[in-house]
């Protein structure tokens, strides 16, 4: 899947069942550079691991998190509702493999528990101490990270002051 048709098809609808304030240009930056880390936009299923999405949730990990955390779990039940899900960490993570309007949901979602504002857009190193402070991979591969977040910067566009 190609970032316009994931931008399109899930992040769009994703972000529009959010409060507004979530969908800014650095949000859509992260959720595109963290979903090309996680799964390519290929792969629903982490091979050989438990992970589901394109931004590859743990059941106990990030879909318990985002139902959980006190910033996060009234617009996690929200966008539950909406896409017809019980918001339970077991209904969440088995929708999340066919469900991209969900999985982006939850992956904003997770970047909005980190207390820090987000990077602005450009700051790659900041964005990656982001990804690693929220999705916590077991594997990190930080040598494509820079790659994969400037395809995500060039696919938002620049010009941003990271304001958000």
């Amino acid at each position: 899947m190609n970032l316009s048709e994931i931008t399109k098809t899930g992040i769009n609808p994703a972000l529009a069942l959010l409060p507004a304030k979530m969908d800014t240009p650095g949000a859509r930056v992260m959720l595109l550079a963290i979903g090309l880390q996680e799964s390519r936009f290929v792969h629903r299923r982490q091979i050989k691991g438990p992970a589901v999405g394109f931004w590859q949730f743990e059941r106990g990990g990030g879909v318990r998190g985002v139902l959980t955390h006190p910033s996060s779990w009234p617009d996690a039940r929200a966008i539950c509702t909406a896409r017809d899900v019980e918001p339970t960490a077991t209904d969440v993570y088995n929708s999340l493999a066919h469900d991209d309007i969900l999985a982006a949901g939850f992956a904003r979602l997770l970047l909005w528990t980190d207390p820090a504002r987000l990077p602005a857009i450009g700051d790659s190193d900041a964005a990656w101490q982001l990804y690693l402070r929220t999705w916590r991979p077991g594997k990190p591969h930080p040598g494509t990270w820079d790659a994969l977040y400037s395809q995500a910067v060039a696919a938002v566009g620049g010009g941003y002051d990271g304001m958000d």
